[in-house]
């Protein structure tokens, strides 16, 4: 189906992606249940190396798709962390809110 050819594609090409890209995709897959491991995977590594470039929103949409999938990120998750505290005054209400949920809930 679609999310199984965008996944496949996306894995290659992750590098590609800005932030917000890295961000929406992963969202979606997270908001539509499907299961993609390999992108999960591949976003958190590429992510790990690039949380500076992501905005708040990135941010937690990104931390809270990993939650909401159940997709076990360490790296991601202390990578996050590490980035949110230094920022935390650009972090909006919900982007807080959606980030604080992301830790709470994750394994």
């Amino acid at each position: 189906g679609l999310f199984d050819a965008i996944a496949t594609e996306a894995v290659g090409r992750v590098r590609d992606f800005n932030p917000q890209g890295m961000a929406n995709t992963i969202w979606a897959f997270a908001t539509a249940d499907v299961a993609a491991a390999g992108l999960f995977d591949a976003i958190a590594i590429e992510a790990v190396g690039r949380v500076r470039e992501f905005n708040p929103q990135e941010i937690a949409n990104t931390i809270w798709a990993f939650a909401t999938a159940d997709v076990a990120a360490a790296g991601l998750f202390d990578a996050i962390a590490a980035e949110a505290v230094g920022r935390v005054r650009e972090f909006n209400p919900q982007d807080m809110a959606n980030t604080v949920w992301a830790f709470a809930t994750a394994d």
